[in-house]
């Protein structure tokens, strides 16, 4: 699948509001990604389902950002 694919089936995701995703690397292989999501109440689970279901693998969760509306 194109990154297009990916950022497609991930707005599917409930609560996901925007994607953006990067390539770092081009191998014979494999791409690496960088995919930002950005949204309220993400379901990590359903997010590694459909990356799961595209082939991709996550290597790492390096940033997340929650905040409460008082």
């Amino acid at each position: 699948p194109t990154i297009i694919d990916v950022a497609h089936r991930l707005l599917e995701v409930k609560g996901i509001d925007k994607i953006s995703i990067k390539v770092n690397e081009i191998d014979v292989e494999t791409l690496t990604l960088t995919i930002t999501i950005e949204g309220f109440k993400i379901d990590f689970e359903s997010v590694k389902s459909v990356l799961d279901d595209m082939g991709a693998v996550i290597h790492s969760v390096d940033e997340v950002v929650a905040s409460r509306e008082s």
